[in-house]
């Protein structure tokens, strides 16, 4: 029997697990999900490297990828390795001119080994490195989007945003950007949809727009 369905991998952001994928729906008779969860990588592990092993959990042919924040340079990388239809950023970056200063900065100065990630079981300083949201008044709804609290993973995390340097761009990228995004303001993006009022976590806040545009977007 031919699967004519179109396969849609989606790749949560930092320290995020798949949960933040709850409300996108696609057509079933058109599209079938499939979500990809991080795990904490190896001693010294790049971020390349780390993309392959991920491929391991993609098991259809010309998936689309579609990453958010980190997840998004993760599915670049990743689209180094496997044939896609389609790759899709979210509220991410496509070079790292794109990134903030202040991470630019922290390349340089090494200031972001100085973050306390020690203390990453407390989930307001993790949504505040993950989403860059204050989350007091729903601590309990990003609790439960931000599971992943290993120090190592963390610290490995933050230096590969930082030290990012893509050297392959998928062919028929598309990149989608709040123009609320506090984590990368869209004033540094290039050649984005900009999404008016989304913020960095838009693919749970604004769920409807991706059910009612992600199909077009996808087949274009």
């Amino acid at each position: 029997m031919t699967d004519d369905k179109i396969h849609v991998y989606l790749m949560p952001g930092m320290a995020a697990n798949p949960s933040i994928f709850r409300y996108i729906q696609l057509p079933e008779a058109q599209f079938e999900l499939h979500t990809l969860h991080w795990f904490v990588p190896q001693k010294n592990m790049s971020l390349s490297e780390y993309a392959l092993k991920m491929t391991e959990e993609i098991k259809h042919e010309t998936p689309v990828l579609l990453g958010v924040s980190f997840g998004g340079m993760l599915v670049q990388e990743m689209a180094r390795y496997v044939k896609t239809k389609k790759v899709i950023v979210v509220s991410s970056v496509k070079h790292e001119s794109e990134l903030p200063k202040r991470m630019q900065f922290a390349k340089y100065t090494k200031i972001h080994k100085l973050l306390p990630t020690g203390i990453v079981n407390n989930v307001e300083l993790l949504a505040k490195y993950a989403f860059g949201e204050t989350v007091t008044k729903r601590l309990a709804l990003y609790e439960e989007y931000l599971s992943i609290r290993d120090k190592h993973y963390i610290d490995w995390s933050i230096d590969q945003i930082v030290n990012w340097k893509p050297g392959y761009c998928p062919d028929g990228m598309v990149h989608i950007h709040g123009e609320k995004d506090n984590v990368f303001p869209i004033s540094n993006i290039k050649d984005c949809i900009p999404i008016k009022q989304g913020t960095h976590t838009m693919i749970i806040h604004r769920a409807k727009w991706f059910n009612e545009h992600l199909p077009t977007i996808i087949l274009q």
